[in-house]
Parts: C-alpha cells; sequence; structure tokens
C-alpha cells in the first residue's frame, strides 16, 4: 500500500480540498484507494458520505482483516498542527508528503516553521519520504500570490503544482465529487494545471 500524507500546521490551507481531489484521481484510475481523515472536523468524511454510489468508490480507511488485502493506495487528510510524535508517527506511514500553501502572510509563516522541522525528521533527512508543495487558491496578478511564489521556489523542495481558486472545487466537494469525476471538458483547465504533481504522486 502506498500513502500520502497531506499536512501543513495551519487550518484552511486546502489540506481535505487535495486529499480529495487525489483520492477522486486515484480511484477514477482503477486504483482501490482509502481515506483516512484525521482532522476533528472531519470534513473529508463528510465529503466521502456524500460521494454518489455509481462514481468510482473511495472506502474510508479501516484495518485490514487478517487475510484481507490492504488497499493499493491510502490518502491520509491530516489535522492542523501535526507535530511532534504524531508527526513522526504519521511520517512512519507515508512514502510521499503533500504540503498545500494559501497566500497568506499567516501561512506563509507557519509553512516555513513547518517544513523546517519537517525537513529535520529523520525519514525526510534520509530520503524515505519524499515532499513536495503546492500553492494553493492561487490568484494571478497579485501580491499575496506573487509573494507565496517567492517563498516556495526559494525552497529546495519540489513546487508539484499551482493551483487556482475556482467555482469547479466548490461545486465539486458539495456532492462529494473531484475533478476528476466529470467528464473533461467541465474541468479541464483544472486538471491541467494538476498534471506534474499526479505524475509525481505515481513515481516509484
Amino acid at each position: 500500500m502506498k500513502t500520502i500524507l497531506i499536512t501543513n500546521p495551519k487550518g484552511g490551507s486546502g489540506k481535505t480540498t487535495l486529499s480529495t481531489n487525489i483520492a477522486g484521481y486515484l480511484a477514477s484510475h482503477g486504483y482501490r484507494v482509502a481515506l483516512m481523515d484525521l482532522d476533528r472536523q472531519q470534513s473529508a468524511m463528510q465529503w466521502l458520505t456524500a460521494r454518489p454510489a455509481e462514481l468510482p468508490p473511495i472506502e474510508p480507511f479501516r484495518s485490514s482483516a487478517p487475510g484481507e488485502s490492504p488497499p493499493d493506495w491510502l490518502v491520509i487528510d491530516s489535522p492542523a498542527g501535526l507535530h511532534g510524535k504524531n508527526l513522526e508517527h504519521a511520517l512512519r506511514l507515508a512514502n510521499k508528503v503533500v504540503v498545500p500553501i494559501s497566500p497568506s502572510l499567516f501561512d506563509i509563516q507557519a509553512s516555513r516553521d513547518f517544513l523546517e522541522k519537517l525537513s529535520e525528521e529523520k525519514s525526510v533527512r534520509k530520503g524515505k519520504v519524499f515532499v513536495g508543495l503546492v500553492g494553493m487558491r492561487m490568484a494571478p496578478h497579485t501580491r499575496a500570490a506573487t509573494t507565496l511564489e517567492q517563498f516556495i521556489t526559494g525552497l529546495d523542495l519540489p513546487v508539484l503544482a499551482w493551483l487556482r481558486e475556482t467555482q469547479v472545487y466548490v461545486n465539486a466537494a458539495f456532492e462529494g465529487r473531484t475533478l476528476f469525476d466529470p467528464p473533461l471538458w467541465v474541468s479541464e483547465r483544472e486538471r491541467e494545471q494538476w498534471a506534474y504533481l499526479l505524475n509525481w504522486l505515481e513515481e516509484n
């Protein structure tokens, strides 16, 4: 089982949006996918409850029974403030870590401190866990977006995607859907922004 951890210490950074859409992409490609929601608000599980039965299935994570095969992929939507022993435990499960960062001064400051701590974790230092960054809610030609771009590109980590905030995400979330469920023409522009991120996730 391959595991993707979506994490950032700041609430509202876009973790659940990334988690649900990554899970939806993998499910749409025929993988057996489980979603684990560690956040107390349980937004990802509420989304999963609303997911129509005719769409590619995503299951809530549970421990496999003896003799039962685990899912192909596990996507973990982590809570705000993940740190210390809880972060260490989550990293033991993960193959790859995706850190979403929104274009605000508070998000950038919180992410800077978090990424420094993350880089000191043994599994990351030894190359057992790979970390990538995603710029969230990018509005073109704004000071906030430019500041975030400068911050992220100045880090020694791969930038996986710049995702613009559009109504496609909002409408899909209300219905338990993802970018990868409707016909291509509905979300083609948004899917293009995900291309490198998705390739990175499936490598190795």
